[in-house]
């Protein structure tokens, strides 16, 4: 038992940051097949931190490659924040050169998921990054 991971919460609410209409819709649809419901959209960069001061959200899912704000930047912001700098923050990107990955590392994301992905690649990022949020705790 020491070594399952628990089943998260599929309550909870789940920010998608995607400027691509297509990918939020695959994203949304993928959340939706593994039992969550609760999904807000931001296309960029800037909405998504708006989200963030209006919300409370449980996890965030983001492209790195965005008009106007860059996934990373949200990604820095959100850890800046003493409101937000604990959310489970998953970077879901093409983006898959290795500085790249170093620099969210370093960032501080919890999960790095590169584009093309499958329904379980994502269920099973969501799985760890709470089983790891619940071992910090």
């Amino acid at each position: 038992m020491c070594c399952e991971m628990m089943e998260p919460d599929h309550d909870i609410k789940v920010l998608v940051v995607d400027d691509s209409l297509v990918m939020r819709r695959i994203i949304g649809n993928h959340l939706r097949a593994l039992g969550y419901s609760n999904i807000l959209e931001a296309d960029n960069g800037k909405k998504a931190l708006r989200i963030l001061e209006e919300e409370r959200v449980d996890l965030i899912l983001s492209d790195w490659c965005m008009r106007v704000m860059h996934g990373i930047e949200v990604l820095r912001s959100v850890r800046k924040n003493e409101a937000t700098k604990n959310i489970p923050f998953i970077m879901v990107t093409a983006e898959a050169q290795p500085h790249l990955i170093l620099e969210a590392i370093r960032a501080q994301v919890s999960d790095y998921v590169v584009k093309p992905f499958t329904r379980e690649n994502l269920r099973e990022s969501i799985e760890k990054v709470f089983a790891l949020a619940q071992a910090g705790d």
